[in-house]
């Protein structure tokens, strides 16, 4: 087929344990069964432990059972869009002739298709291991229109949003006129803009001559993520040596004889202990992979593991294995092609675990390099990735998808613009939007022309262009006012008489300004708060205050009134006058974030009573296990059992208990953020100007996730216990400090007016 694409999916029928947390159980239930002779009691725990790898092999070594262990995946070509599945039969199938057109949403990213009847929801972009950018580029080359829209998956399927329309202006009757897919309330034009000069972009690398580099490198780039700590063969080693000593136990234990309870309890505490270690560490090591990237004027190769030599015998090695050069033009298709049926890896995007993923120059005629996706060492499924590269033929066809997690995009970027390969990267990421809530405005706003919010009368109301009230809130229910800036912009919120907040909106959605409301609010004897205004007054106040001196010596001349008594006060003086000794009224230094005024929040108590089961639950653990390791010396299982299990909820208990005693709590103030104990010991504290965003970091994989950005975008710090995050965005909201992530592109626009 000329264009296809096909979705990110791991490789099927690859050689991995199967089902491990089954046969672990399995083991552990025939260490505890009574089985005799020994021989045949070890021979049935160790067939257990090793059983996901036996199924494995079997797996991975019958035809049959090796095409259907793969993933399924989704392809885009000129028959539809279709799901394939691990034999290559289609499990779901959207013909081309029915699609008139695609939709992705921005808020949720999903994908939905158009057709004669309706719409219909495919799921998100990244759990199909498709980008926004060969979805866009692909379909357009097909003829299917897409639209990025705003809004959620649920706001596109409104069965009044189904029926297609036509311009406005056009002739309904006029078959030939463009149609309009309506694909959601508004389209998000700026994000559409942005894949079009992407694909701009692609199509003037596909047609023009390539240009040499100004100072062209010598020799092949080797780029490779850090090395984990600790390292993959420290984590194997560790593993094999856990299981190993599980089966010298097993084997020691079944000599001796596995007659009594407490013998095999201590068997299956070994084989629990060991077969744990051996599954954690070989998920530690296939999630701590490397990437190593080759690049050449020739060839580029993605690989697990950085080739051995120097970079010379590395570009010779690369030079040997793809000896064809890099022309100018488009190459002509050879028939050793893999059919589309067939996905190649590079298609696939997963790098082997043995091998490399190699693209020939003379297939390139792009990269894009930024935010993509990559395929779970786990699951093989695809999953966000940091940094990813696309690299498009001159057909403006994807040829291969390369990982690049764990490197610098600089460094890369450079490297392979440095080697004459043509590199793209995406514009400016898209503002965050924050959560207006505006779903709670009464339709009478939306339907009074030119409305806006004026204050009369001892309360609020709700005008129309001409300034007639249409619609009045007395002041008897209204509790408090409260002001406070979100995400750069002035917001009202408005309590009743209980002290519920019933409102929030925008005041540029209210069309009155901050100032105008505050003013007169406090004309009319409204209860109102604006927390950042009183903190400027104040600062000003301080500020002028710091200036003013008092004389201090009674024979120099002071601007007294003549008219005063001997016992009068000497005036205040402003500035220094020489020969002059002056006592200065210092202002009071400005309080620390951990002693200033605020909200102190305190981990959840759901959160509290989970640590404290999870306490408890460990003790316990121990305590078995410790009665079955020392049961015989100590008179058997059952009585040191009696003993140890009641020790161990005691130690759970107290041990917790002074922990908890002491507990760190999260203060919120307008001077900053600080976490103090409960004892008042300070364990960090950040500056209010040191502080650009509070929130949860989607960004990376860290836990914990709740954490604290500079005015850089640097995480500053990570609060390890979690705090109600509605009350911690109210009081960030109270005190002025941003709550999200620091937008360093733009600001986000406030809604439009309604």
């Amino acid at each position: 087929m000329e264009h296809e694409l096909v979705g990110l999916h791991g490789f099927g029928g690859r050689f991995r344990p199967v089902a491990p947390g089954p046969f672990v159980l399995t083991a552990v239930a025939a260490a505890l069964a009574p089985v005799r002779p020994g021989w045949l009691w070890a021979a049935l725990v160790l067939a257990a432990a090793a059983g996901p790898w036996l199924a494995g092999a079997v797996a991975a070594v019958l035809p049959w059972t090796a095409r259907h262990r793969g993933p399924s995946y989704w392809r885009l070509s000129e028959r539809g869009l279709e799901r394939i599945g691990p034999d290559g039969g289609g499990l779901a199938r959207y013909e081309r002739d029915r699609i008139e057109g695609l939709g992705v949403t921005t808020a949720d990213g999903v994908l939905v298709v158009q057709h004669k009847f309706g719409t219909a929801a495919i799921g998100p972009l990244p759990q199909l291991g498709l980008e926004p950018l060969t979805l866009f580029v692909t379909a357009r080359r097909l003829g299917i229109p897409v639209r990025l829209v705003h809004g959620e998956v649920s706001d596109l399927l409104d069965p009044a949003l189904d029926e297609p329309g036509h311009p406005p202006g056009a002739d309904p009757g006029d078959d030939e006129a463009e149609l309009v897919i309506p694909l959601g309330p508004t389209r998000d034009l700026a994000a559409e803009r942005r894949l079009l000069d992407q694909e701009a972009a692609l199509l003037a690398a596909a047609h023009e001559d390539a240009v040499e580099p100004a100072s062209p490198a010598s020799g092949p780039a080797v780029l490779a993520s850090a090395e984990p700590v600790p390292s993959r063969r420290r984590v194997q080693l560790l593993g094999a040596l856990s299981g190993a000593l599980g089966v010298v136990m097993v084997l020691r234990l079944a000599v001796d004889g596995p007659d009594g309870f407490g013998v095999r309890v201590a068997a299956a505490c070994w084989v629990l202990a060991s077969l744990t270690a051996v599954h954690a560490s070989r998920r530690r090591s296939l999630v701590s992979s490397r990437t190593v990237w080759t690049i050449d004027r020739d060839t580029i190769e993605v690989s697990r593991r950085t080739r051995r030599g120097r970079p010379q015998q590395a570009a010779t090695a690369l030079a040997e294995a793809h000896p064809q050069a890099r022309p100018q033009a488009p190459a002509e298709p050879t028939p050793e092609e893999p059919t589309p049926e067939e996905p190649t890896p590079e298609e696939r995007g997963v790098v082997p675990a043995r091998g490399a993923l190699s693209v020939a120059a003379t297939e390139i005629a792009a990269l894009v390099v930024g935010p993509g996706l990559r395929a779970d060492a786990l699951t093989g499924r695809p999953r966000r990735s940091d940094l990813s590269v696309l690299a498009f033929d001159h057909r403006l066809r994807l040829v291969a998808r390369l990982p690049a997690h764990g490197i610098d995009a600089f460094q890369l970027a450079h490297a392979l613009a440095d080697r004459g390969y043509r590199v793209i990267t995406p514009g400016a990421r898209a503002p965050r939007s924050p959560e207006y809530g505006l779903e709670g405005l009464p339709e009478i706003f939306a339907r009074v022309p030119g409305g806006r919010l004026v204050v009369e009368d001892g309360g609020l109301g709700w005008a129309d262009a001409a300034g007639e009230v249409v619609l009045r809130m007395p002041e008897d229910r209204l509790g408090g006012i409260e002001l406070l800036t979100i995400a750069g912009h002035a917001w009202v919120r408005l309590y009743d008489s209980d002290g519920d907040e019933f409102f929030a909106a925008p005041l540029s959605a209210l069309r009155i300004s901050r100032t105008d409301l505050r003013e007169a609010a406090r004309r009319e004897g409204l209860p109102v708060n604006d927390a950042e205004y009183d903190a400027y007054l104040n600062a000003a106040f301080h500020s002028a205050v710091s200036t003013l001196t008092l004389s201090a010596d009674p024979d120099t001349d002071t601007d007294t009134d003549p008219n005063a008594g001997p016992d009068a006060a000497p005036a205040l003086t402003s500035g220094l006058e020489p020969g002059v000794v002056q006592g200065e009224l210092a202002a009071p230094p400005e309080p620390s974030p951990a002693d200033a005024p605020g909200v102190l929040l305190d981990a959840t108590r759901r959160s509290r009573v989970g640590t404290y089961g999870m306490s408890l639950l460990l003790a316990e653990i121990v305590a078995i296990v410790g009665a079955a390791w020392l049961g015989p010396d100590l008179g058997g299982f059952v009585a040191a059992a009696s003993w140890s299990v009641p020790a161990g909820l005691l130690v759970g208990l107290g041990g917790y208990w002074l922990h908890d005693r002491d507990r760190p709590r999260l203060r919120v103030s307008p001077a900053g953020l600080a976490v103090v104990t409960r004892r008042g010991r300070v364990r960090w504290e950040l500056a209010r100007d040191r502080v650009a965003g509070v929130g949860i970091d989607d960004a990376a994989e860290r836990m914990p996730r709740l954490v604290v950005w500079s005015p850089t975008g640097r995480v500053l710090r990570q609060v390890t216990f979690p705090p109600d995050l509605a009350e911690l965005r109210r009081a960030c909201e109270r005190y002025g400090l941003p709550w999200g992530p620091p937008d360093a592109d733009r600001p986000t626009p406030p809604p439009p007016e309604l």
